[in-house]
């Protein structure tokens, strides 16, 4: 009896494994080429980080720090949380590498990973959750804000993603959300919160206007809007961005009530949206975080940038039935007949590898009946099959697994030959 193990990813962790993992490398490298091609450098980040970082970086008044993040103490009791978010653990490292004095800004860096948040699992919301992200830190300018929404749209649609759409607003500046939330505080002192919900509102009263559940909703349905309430600098700033959107042809649509659920954000705020994926519809956002690197400790520094999902775009994807990536394992597939032949194509593979073809072999001497099986399976183009007649005439079969075309090459000439095939 083949006894099977009782071990399983944790709950609301979700597994990659070929062929499907090719989907999702294609939507993860999509989307970062599309910061690469703008400029944004590579930059990698812990795991886990000191809890303090996201409790200051992210807000303590946050569902993320409140109520999802992984904490735990080291051996001596240092408190630790996995990352459930980029944008901290980038302004750490920009701060702790001296970035922040650097005359050349602005600095703009694109990562890439799992986060970690304890939600409760369902489709598209997960655990551990993969996302890449872009930060570009050091300038205060509308083009810049631009710059970073039109690179995400970008990358949505060059893996051919259509179905979604932006939603955009602004949340003020210093000059003016003070006296805004004056106003929302008084309209909320006004309201029967539970007791749990006035403490929230006490800490950060725009995260009320966050709250899903249909009561709150209905309660605040009527409560003043930041957008409503705009300093001229903040509303001239907000004005530009939508001008540059308009001349970059990036659609948009301004959605006064957003609110994002982190509470560094100022000014410039969006969300990717789509619909076909029900109650958890929003595939990235972001937005400009202007004094939380002086809050985290480092100079005063303006910044913007967005998390996208890679899971939550895989499942777009799907949903708009669109393939992303080759779930292909190999380009060529190689039959060895008998062991001299093997010896010879192990050094063939290496060669063709050499020459940035994918290769694989047929192991474990299998019939040629069972080797094209699992060339066809791997979805090859093309298999090599060799003999001792081929090895003794110095040549190779080829047969095109699209066609079923077969034809005898020389050994001499498999790497032009293929690379020339699949190059068409």
């Amino acid at each position: 009896m083949t006894k099977t193990s009782s071990f399983t990813a944790p709950k609301g962790v979700p597994d990659y494994v070929p062929p499907g993992s090719a989907e999702f490398v294609a939507v993860r490298d999509g989307l970062i080429r599309a910061a690469t091609l703008a400029g944004y450098g590579h930059v990698e980040l812990p795991i886990f980080e000191e809890t303090a970082l996201f409790a200051r970086g992210v807000g303590e008044s946050t569902d993320v720090v409140s109520k999802e993040m992984w904490t735990f103490a080291d051996r001596n009791g240092q408190s630790y949380t996995l990352r459930p978010e980029g944008t901290a653990g980038v302004m750490r490292a920009i701060i702790q590498h001296g970035l922040d004095k650097s005359a050349q800004l602005p600095i703009k860096v694109v990562y890439a990973g799992p986060f970690f948040r304890y939600e409760n699992p369902q489709a598209g919301r997960y655990r551990q959750l993969q996302q890449v992200g872009v930060e570009a830190v050091g300038v205060d300018d509308a083009a810049l804000d631009a710059e970073v929404i039109a690179i995400a749209d970008a990358g949505y649609r060059a893996l051919g993603l259509t179905d979604f759409r932006l939603e955009i607003t602004s949340l003020g500046d210093d000059t003016c959300r003070p006296r805004y939330r004056e106003l929302l505080t008084e309209f909320l002192e006004r309201l029967p919160l539970d007791e749990a919900t006035s403490r929230r509102a006490e800490i950060n009263p725009l995260r009320v206007l966050d709250d899903k559940r249909p009561e709150v909703k209905a309660m605040t349905a009527d409560a003043p809007l930041m957008i409503d309430h705009l300093s001229e600098s903040a509303k001239a700033h907000f004005e530009q961005v939508l001008r540059h959107l308009d001349a970059l042809g990036v659609p948009y649509v301004v959605n006064p009530r957003m609110v994002r659920g982190l509470d560094y954000y100022t000014k410039t705020t969006f969300e990717f949206v789509h619909d076909g994926l029900g109650a958890q519809s929003g595939i990235g956002g972001g937005g400009r975080y202007d004094g939380l690197m002086a809050q985290l400790g480092g100079a005063p520094l303006s910044g913007i940038g967005f998390g996208l999902g890679v899971d939550r775009t895989v499942l777009a994807l799907r949903a708009e039935g669109k393939p992303a990536g080759d779930p292909s394992s190999c380009a060529v597939f190689g039959v060895p007949l008998g062991e001299a032949a093997k010896q010879r194509l192990v050094v063939l593979a290496a060669r063709l590898r050499a020459a940035g073809i994918r290769v694989d072999l047929a192991y474990g001497d299998r019939s040629i009946k069972s080797a094209m099986k699992v060339a066809d399976r791997c979805g090859a183009r093309f298999a090599l099959v060799l003999g001792d007649r081929d090895l003794a005439e110095n040549t190779i079969g080829v047969k095109d697994m699209g066609t079923g075309d077969q034809w005898q090459i020389g050994l001499d000439e498999v790497v032009a030959v293929l690379s020339a095939e699949l190059a068409t």
